[in-house]
């Protein structure tokens, strides 16, 4: 019997790989150009590229004299098309263990700061739609800024779909980690090529090094954490 009644998982840099920097850089730099901004500022690009707040495209919108949906949606659709261009490619693909996932014995979800067409694409690309009952990513719109993890919302949506009081959240972020000790869930950080080590500031309750050992954690009852916090599979304290 599995310890818990379900498994979630982020998508990107745990599923499949992460978008590439360069990649990403592009398709907003892109996305202004279509907008009328033919030679961004770095520095603008930057912070639609990576942890956008609604006040930093509010604040980047008004440089320009552009509506920040306007601009938003943009970006949006330049990032995604990147995106299933680079799978399409063969540039991005799933990680070798993701065939573990198929062995945990409880209900699975996906959840993930992505846009939800995104996360949807990739589970019907790579034909592991059957893998998981439920899966949340942001719909394409300012509003869904606010509702990236380390809020809740979506995971709280996935718990409730599936009926789950206790679950394990396996993510490659402190905004995984925090997310998951907001939701009242055991967290997973999964170390990867781009992911090392445990960023500063978060405990998460394990720490693994693939999917085979989450498949562990949510099949084996020892395998919960002890009474003395987080460390690895196998309860004993982790250095990383």
């Amino acid at each position: 019997m599995s310890p818990y009644d379900a498994v979630l998982f982020d998508n990107d840099g745990v599923l499949v790989e992460p978008p590439a920097p360069e990649t990403q850089a592009a398709a907003v730099a892109a996305a202004f150009e279509s907008v009328g901004v033919a030679d961004p500022d770095p520095d603008h690009v930057d912070t639609l590229r990576h942890g956008v707040t609604v006040d930093s495209l509010r604040a980047v919108a008004a440089a320009h004299d552009l509506d920040p949906a306007t601009l938003w949606t943009a970006r949006e659709r330049f990032d995604e098309d990147s995106q299933v261009e680079a799978f399409h490619a063969g540039e991005r693909t799933t990680y070798d263990d993701i065939h573990a996932v198929a062995d945990i014995p409880t209900a699975r979800g996906v959840v993930s700061n992505n846009h939800h067409s995104t996360v949807s694409f990739v589970l019907d690309f790579f034909d592991l739609g059957g893998w998981f009952e439920t899966h949340y990513g942001r719909p394409m719109t300012v509003e869904s800024i606010d509702l990236k993890k380390p809020n809740t919302h979506y995971l709280d949506r996935a718990l409730a779909d599936l009926d789950a009081s206790t679950a394990l959240y396996v993510g490659d972020s402190a905004s995984d980690v925090v997310a998951a000790e907001r939701a009242g869930l055991d967290s997973v950080f999964v170390r990867r090529p781009h992911c090392p080590t445990v960023p500063d500031g978060v405990t998460p309750t394990y720490v693994v090094d693939g999917l085979e050992a989450v498949a562990t954690l949510a099949s084996e009852e020892d395998g919960r954490r002890s009474e003395e916090g987080g460390g690895s599979p196998d309860g004993e304290s982790d250095a990383a």
